[in-house]
């Protein structure tokens, strides 16, 4: 590994020499996500860290794995499958090339990310190759890791603007001794509701979401999840809107049956409970075929939104929008909300809004991140465009 690595810091110097861009890239499964350079197309300015794989260090007892950048994120959890453990904000692949470095840039969390928590949340520490080709280590591979400015944090889901992260240390879980799902009748505004008593109750609930259509016509036929559940690519996003609200409990036995008979619904077989949440978090489901993708976050408590053909999730924390309306409606819509929406996948051939697919940052919040860039990479080597058009 030592050989890749000191190609890496090579190219990243020729690269500063010459001021010319570089483009981070592992398994390009997470690719379309972000904006688009114009000289992205150019494989002679990719920085390739597929390469650069391996896990460094696994230590099941205290519940940590660090990671070359390079490594496939199905390849270490199935490391820590082997020893009842998981990566608990449960990471979306969208392909079998999936890389944890890739992972942790991308930022992106599943399912059980309401309950459990983001990526964010799990990183303990990175290794970061600079602009100057420089190798910067940023925390460690304890839990109780809080002096100082937390880095590793900060390149979670900053999409390698600061540099290429080479390894990563995370925080893994036990898996749930037992798992068991519900599925019930809903409208959009009584899933909200309904969401919302389960919170403030102490309830197993590790995911939660609401798919507008189906019914319930195929319960006892043990059809596939993406059957189910079917009509949701037709139905409006409304919130008298009839669908079916599904939710998973996790934990011990006990606990999971004693929620299961407060919290009422029918129970979904375990093959097709586990196809119904994959299907979410790989964006299987046949709802995601749509585009453009709306992806909106805001606080769980709020309305239906009314923008058209609305997944939930996370509790209503986190809302698909299919709907081809201008980005300044939806954001304005996502705004009053009290949150912020990102075009997650544009209609195929169309252009991205001129000032980028995620929600423009606010004054304050944009001098930051643009200071930032400057600690990090003064020349603007590392991914121009691909988080703030111009940065």
């Amino acid at each position: 590994m030592e050989f890749v690595l000191s190609e890496l810091c090579e190219q990243v110097m020729t690269a500063h020499a010459g001021r010319k861009p570089l483009f981070i890239c592992g398994g390009g499964s997470k690719a379309f996500y972000g904006n688009r350079h114009r000289g992205e197309g150019d494989g002679h300015n990719r920085l390739d860290l597929t390469a650069y794989r391996g896990v460094i260090d696994y230590q099941p007892s205290e519940l940590v794995v660090t990671v070359r950048a390079g490594t496939p994120l199905a390849e270490v959890e199935q490391l820590l499958a082997g020893q009842g453990q998981m990566l608990a904000f449960e990471p979306p692949h969208y392909g079998p090339q999936a890389t944890v470095g890739g992972c942790v840039a991308a930022g992106l969390s599943g399912p059980r990310r309401a309950a459990a928590g983001s990526v964010r949340d799990f990183v303990l520490g990175t290794r970061l190759l600079d602009a100057q080709g420089r190798m910067l280590g940023f925390g460690g591979e304890v839990m109780k890791n809080v002096a100082g400015y937390d880095v590793s944090r900060l390149l979670t889901g900053s999409l390698g603007i600061f540099g290429a992260i080479l390894e990563v240390s995370l925080k893994v879980a036990p898996r749930p001794l037992m798992e068991l799902t519900l599925r019930s009748e809903a409208t959009e505004a009584q899933a909200i509701e309904r969401f919302g008593q389960w919170r403030s109750r102490p309830l197993p609930v590790s995911a939660g979401a609401w798919v507008a259509g189906g019914g319930t016509g195929d319960r006892a036929g043990g059809a596939s999840a993406g059957t189910a559940v079917g009509g949701a690519a037709g139905a409006a996003g409304t919130g008298g809107a009839t669908g079916e609200l599904w939710v998973r409990l996790s934990g011990a036995e006990p606990a999971v049956r004693a929620a299961a008979q407060a919290m009422g619904g029918d129970a979904v077989d375990d093959a097709q409970a586990a196809a119904f949440w994959q299907g979410l978090r790989e964006q299987a489901h046949p709802f995601f075929a749509a585009r453009p993708l709306w992806r909106v976050a805001v606080p769980p408590t709020a309305a239906p939104l009314g923008l058209g053909r609305t997944l939930l999730e996370w509790g209503g924390g986190q809302r698909w929008v299919a709907a081809d309306l201008p980005a300044q409606a939806v954001r304005e819509a996502a705004a009053r909300a009290g949150g912020h929406a990102t075009l997650f996948r544009p209609a195929d051939g169309a252009a991205a809004p001129a000032d980028g697919v995620f929600h423009p940052l606010s004054a304050p919040v944009a001098a930051i991140t643009r200071r930032l860039k400057q600690e990090f990479d003064p020349a603007g080597l590392f991914n121009p465009d691909r988080m703030v058009p111009g940065l």
